[in-house]
């Protein structure tokens, strides 16, 4: 299939052959917890790469640390296993040094909302053309179950044996109020759906986050349990698709209107009666408002919602830097070595 050529700075050589998911299955052994949500992750990577249609060797993935972060050894792409909340920053450097690579982070709800949170905000407001996968189980993982910037308020962890006092992060709120032009929403426990807001993203011209609600099944097994659940997903769940209407529940019976204090679920009669007040999904809107209002939906009042909720059109920094330096070469008086070396204050000694 594939995705059209980008209309910015960077342009990543398509494959000449159909690739598979096996061409980018790395020879590592995978050392996750048997039944973490990274596994499911690394699958639907693992799809939507060959999806994409770029060749192996223009994907390059960059983490920091954490349990996610051990993801550049487990695709069979160019890696780079960085430093703690660092991840970003690295990418940053990759995305300007090398317009020919499609740049994917792997990071967790530590790694980038805690140390790495200066990095995360200022890559998405610079809005540089990379994908930023953020796996998000609400603890920190890999150091033992201490609680993160995402933990509920409340939560006993290793590191809060009363309950944390401390309001979380909500990370679409976030990667909003940094002025995103790309955030999406996925659960581990859907990686079909994963393959599917990946793609979208890797379509997208810009800092695209997609927030994977993933579950530890050692530290925090269960946090996402009321969204996730057999018997209560349907009613906590709302898939997102541009141009469709905001419905959820198990038979389509509940949607979201708005109201002038905001967002409100409002439930269909059995002849429609209601419908008509339900919203439409625009995520191209570039206005943020009702974006933010769903990236900020949460049980019990509302379902979460799921799917891309944002995909604004905005320039990159890299086409914007591309056009400073083409505009400074064209006005410049300085054109070779020679040039610069003459110019300002010269003098000759005899």
């Amino acid at each position: 299939m594939g995705i059209k050529p980008k209309m910015g700075y960077q342009a990543m050589e398509r494959s000449d052959v159909p690739l598979t998911q096996q061409d980018f299955s790395s020879d590592q052994m995978v050392k996750w917890c048997p039944g973490c949500g990274d596994h499911a992750i690394l699958s639907a990577v693992a799809k939507v790469f060959p999806e994409i249609g770029y060749k192996k060797e223009s994907f390059c993935i960059v983490s920091g640390i954490g349990c996610s972060s051990r993801f550049p050894y487990y695709v069979n792409t160019y890696g780079f296993h960085s430093i703690h909340g660092r991840a970003n920053a690295v990418a940053t450097g990759v995305c300007i040094a090398n317009k020919h690579l499609s740049v994917w982070v792997a990071t967790g709800d530590g790694d980038s909302l805690a140390i790495g949170g200066n990095h995360f905000i200022h890559v998405i407001r610079r809005n540089l053309d990379l994908n930023i996968m953020l796996f998000n189980n609400k603890i920190y993982g890999l150091t033992k179950g201490q609680y993160s910037p995402t933990s509920d308020m409340g939560s006993v962890t290793k590191t809060s044996p009363y309950g944390t006092i401390e309001q979380p992060f909500q990370v679409g709120e976030l990667v909003i109020g940094a002025q995103g032009t790309f955030f999406a929403r996925a659960i581990d426990s859907n990686p079909k759906f994963i393959t599917e807001v990946m793609f979208e993203a890797a379509k997208h011209d810009g800092t695209s986050v997609v927030e994977i609600l993933q579950n530890c099944v050692i530290f925090n097994d269960g946090t996402h349990d009321l969204i996730t659940g057999k018997e209560t997903k349907d009613d906590y769940q709302l898939i997102l698709r541009h141009g469709e209407k905001m419905l959820f529940g198990k038979n389509k019976e509940k949607g979201i209107r708005m109201r002038k204090h905001g967002l409100e679920v409002v439930e269909i009669g059995p002849n429609g009666e209601g419908l008509e007040k339900v919203l439409v999904h625009d995520m191209y809107n570039p206005n943020p408002g009702v974006h933010l209002m769903l990236a900020k939906m949460f049980p019990p009042h509302f379902p979460i919602a799921l799917g891309v909720i944002r995909s604004a059109n905005f320039p990159t920094y890299e086409l914007l830097l591309q056009q400073q330096i083409d505009d400074c070469k064209a006005t410049s008086k300085i054109k070779c070595v020679d040039d610069l070396l003459n110019s300002g204050d010269t003098w000759e000694i005899e």
